[in-house]
C-alpha cells in the first residue's frame, strides 16, 4: 500500500506517511522509451538511404520527444507527500505538493474526527480529518480500497485517544 505507519514502540507518537502509487520504475520508463523508439524505426527501414527518411525523421523525434515529455509530467504531478504525526496531545497533517508547496494542519488531538463521505465527495469514500475548526481530506489520492483501509485504521487509532 502507498502509505506506512511509523511508530517507534518507545514512543507514543505515531507518524503516518502516504503517497500516490508509482507503477512505473525507472526501469520500466527507459524500457518504454527504447520500445517506443525501436517500434517507430520499423517503417524507416525501406526507406534508408533516400531523402525521404530526412523528411519523416524530424516527426518521429517529436512524437518521441512527446512521449518522454508526458511521462516526465505525469512523474513530476506524482510527487506528494502527506505526513501525519500524531502524538499524546496534537494532531498534525502537513502535505508537500508537487511545486513545493507545503500545507499545514494543526488540531488537539482530542477534538479530532475522522470522516468518510461515501458518495457526496469528489472521490468515492472520501476520507477526511475534522478538528480545530477546519476539515481536510488525508489520501486522496489513493484507491478505494485503500481508502477504507485507511479510515479504519484511523478511526480505530483516534478511538483510543
Amino acid at each position: 500500500m502507498p502509505y506506512e505507519w511509523i511508530s517507534p514502540p518507545e514512543n507514543t507518537t505515531v507518524e503516518l506517511h502516504l503517497w500516490p502509487h508509482q507503477s512505473l520504475t525507472a526501469e520500466g520508463y527507459v524500457g518504454i522509451i527504447g520500445l517506443a523508439m525501436a517500434l517507430m524505426t520499423v517503417p524507416l527501414i525501406p526507406i534508408l538511404g533516400t531523402v525521404v527518411l530526412w523528411g519523416i525523421l524530424p516527426f518521429m523525434l517529436i512524437a518521441l520527444w512527446g512521449l518522454k515529455w508526458a511521462l516526465d509530467l505525469n512523474r513530476k504531478h506524482a510527487q506528494i507527500l502527506e505526513v501525519l504525526i500524531l502524538d499524546e496531545t496534537d494532531a498534525r497533517l502537513t502535505r508537500y505538493g508537487p511545486r513545493g508547496e507545503v500545507q499545514d494542519w494543526q488540531s488537539n488531538r482530542h477534538w479530532v474526527q475522522v470522516h468518510m463521505h461515501i458518495s457526496d465527495g469528489p472521490v468515492p469514500h472520501y476520507v477526511t480529518l475534522q478538528g480545530g475548526g477546519r476539515e481536510v481530506e488525508i489520501g486522496a489520492f489513493l484507491s478505494e480500497e485503500e481508502r477504507q483501509a485507511l479510515y479504519s485504521e484511523l478511526f480505530a487509532l483516534l478511538a483510543i485517544k
